[in-house]
């Protein structure tokens, strides 16, 4: 029988026939289609070109439909919390709008470090971001994105994601501090309010109010478990979680009292931090469930809501010097102050009369220091200390940030303190940051008191000085290796380097020819014992423990193993850490042009020179050590 060689009935290149009633793909169930375009290889891309195909195909892929929405849920996971299960939504429009604010957030981020390479505290940067009208999520997401990326790489990206990341946060815990504080007094919870303030000291911590009630609820039913093997009937065993019972009986009340004593103090081993009393960590209630230590008014916040849990209404007292807690002995209504027992949480909740209340400070105090106070005045109280230990600090940037971060809680709180106004603007002012902010602070002092003038008058005709400078910025110093009066300095940006009698490892970011430092400090350093003293380069290095250096030439060498330097400003300097050194980033090779030809030479050089070969290892040279002092700020 002859083949047919046109029309339906040609052969196929196999030689089939093929039949004309053959389904095609279009022809597929619309749940079908669906399943087989949510293959995780196929991309946005790829449902792009697929959904222009045809009518029935562009149906399928409609931007409420399964399609898109696996497409947005493959690609930006995090974010699945914001929507409710099985909820209809337009998914294309949604991964449209969170593409395009992943493309302008990145511009943002990449712009910052150009503008403000030479602020130690970005100040209006942070306003950009907010102006761009993007929903908060999708701006916090992106920012997420950069900073999980490699870890080597992107540095100055993830450097500044990380600042703008901790100020959106703040921004939003400060709002729920306001919503807190607007609710009535009963209503606030000293807990609730301790969280907002480790939040907003901690916005890139995970800390929830969730997650801290959780740990409690764990050793609420340890407190029960040792109540119930003293007295199986005892009226706190029936008290339900988030259930505000109060036991009225004082013996059951008691026992209750030595239950959390025990439980707290003796089974889980808390204490207070007498050791390192001015710690931070101490009034971060995170921080204090995690390591089990804090100060009086951080063990006394736990230690009262856990009585609260258990029926036991425990109230706390602004004792100067050693935060309380009392438990009131007599009828309710009472004020005098015989009628209460004190408990010292820091104490491992001893008991105390109002007189050794006294002998715990080591003098009198009028009856009004023994009085109750409301949840604000005990957050003003936790943040107060966090304000005096940002005081007490080294002058750095973590003081500094610890400082500006209780300043701005405890003026949401009590916003017409003068005193901390004043502060507040002076620390801006010194910082360099949001002068026109240092104006409506001062504005604002002047319409309080106007007894400040004088400070305030000062601080103003400097600020508008520093407004009318920033208009004409500095063209920054470039530094060339090549120039005569830099012949002398053999190191550069990026390297790697070990500090040969302090020991520590770091990461040179700057240098000068010769000491730019004061008299005072090359006295106090003791620089003229150094074989070159003053008269040697000297060199800026980020340190691994944090902190910020500047070391003399003839104190430093290449490390022989070079490693990662975690401090905090890499990536403020550096782009990208290579293995054996750091990329600077566009900014530091434009203050530094010839530096990193110079540093590759050098890591070529110096590494090659430390591996093995011919079963020998030669050294890199040294300089003589005799009667070197490390030289570091």
């Amino acid at each position: 029988m002859a083949t047919p060689v046109d029309g339906e009935g040609q052969p196929s290149l196999n030689g089939t026939i093929p039949d004309p009633q053959t389904k095609k793909l279009t022809d597929l169930p619309t749940e079908l289609l669906e399943h087989i375009l949510c293959f995780p290889v196929l991309k946005h891309v790829d449902i792009c070109n697929v959904s222009c195909c045809c009518k029935r195909l562009h149906d399928v892929c409609h931007g409420r439909g399964k399609v898109w929405g696996h497409q947005y849920k493959l690609r930006w996971p995090r974010l699945q919390r914001f929507y409710r299960q099985n909820e209809s939504c337009d998914w294309l429009r949604e991964y449209k709008t969170r593409h395009r604010v992943g493309i302008q957030i990145r511009r943002t981020v990449e712009s910052i470090s150009k503008r403000f390479f030479t602020e130690v505290v970005l100040g209006d940067s942070f306003a950009e971001i907010e102006s761009l009208g993007m929903p908060e999520h999708f701006c916090e997401d992106e920012l997420l994105f950069i900073l999980n990326s490699d870890k080597r790489k992107s540095l100055t990206l993830k450097y500044y994601a990380k600042k703008i990341l901790y100020f959106l946060r703040q921004q939003n815990i400060l709002k729920s501090l306001k919503n807190f504080l607007e609710q009535p007094t009963e209503q606030q919870s000293a807990l609730e309010g301790a969280v907002l303030v480790d939040q907003y000291c901690n916005p890139l911590a995970d800390v929830t109010l969730d997650s801290i009630s959780a740990q409690l609820d764990e050793i609420t039913e340890k407190v029960k478990k040792m109540l119930r093997i003293k007295n199986p009937s005892h009226p706190s065993l029936r008290i339900a979680q988030g259930n505000c019972s109060v036991v009225e009986d004082f013996e059951l009340q008691r026992q209750v009292i030595c239950a959390l004593n025990s439980v707290l103090y003796e089974q889980l081993q808390y204490k207070g931090n007498e050791c390192d009393y001015y710690n931070p960590l101490n009034s971060y209630i995170h921080q204090v469930l995690l390591r089990r230590t804090g100060i009086p008014i951080s063990l006394s916040v736990l230690y009262m809501t856990l009585a609260q849990r258990l029926g036991v209404q425990l109230e706390p007292v602004n004792f100067p010097n050693h935060f309380l807690l009392r438990w009131c002995q007599k009828p309710t209504g009472t004020e005098d102050i015989y009628d209460f027992v004190y408990i010292d949480a820091f104490g491992k909740g001893k008991q105390l009369t109002a007189k050794e209340c006294e002998y715990l400070i080591g003098h009198q105090v009028t009856a009004d220091y023994y009085s109750a106070i409301s949840t604000t005045e005990v957050l003003l109280r936790m943040v107060g200390n966090l304000l005096n230990i940002g005081k007490r600090g080294e002058g750095n940037e973590k003081s500094y940030q610890l400082l500006r971060d209780s300043l701005d809680l405890y003026l949401t709180i009590n916003p017409d303190n003068v005193q901390y106004l004043l502060l507040q603007a002076r620390l801006y002012f010194h910082l360099g940051i949001w002068p026109e902010k240092v104006l409506d602070i001062l504005q604002h002092i002047q319409a309080l008191d106007p007894s400040q003038h004088g400070a305030v008058g000062y601080l103003v005709q400097h600020t508008l000085e520093h407004i009318q400078h920033k208009k004409h910025p500095v063209t920054p110093e470039v530094k060339r290796r090549s120039a005569p009066e830099h012949l002398e300095v053999q190191y550069s940006v990026g390297l790697i380097m070990k500090h040969k009698r302090s020991g520590y490892n770091c990461v040179i970011y700057g240098w000068d020819p010769k000491c730019t430092m004061s008299p005072e400090w090359i006295s106090t350093m003791r620089v003229h014992q150094l074989s070159n003293g003053a008269n040697q380069p000297f060199y800026n290095v980020l340190v691994q423990d944090g902190t910020c250096r500047y070391a003399a030439q003839e104190n430093l060498e290449p490390h022989s193993a070079p490693l990662e330097i975690g401090h905090p400003e890499v990536g403020r300097y550096f782009s990208e850490f290579a293995d054996t050194y750091y990329v600077a980033n566009e900014e530091l090779q434009t203050r530094y042009p010839e530096d990193m030809d110079e540093t590759l030479c050098t890591v070529r050089e110096f590494y090659h020179r430390l591996t093995p070969s011919a079963g020998n290892q030669e050294e890199a040279p040294t300089t003589d050590q005799n009667n070197q002092q490390a030289m570091s700020m």
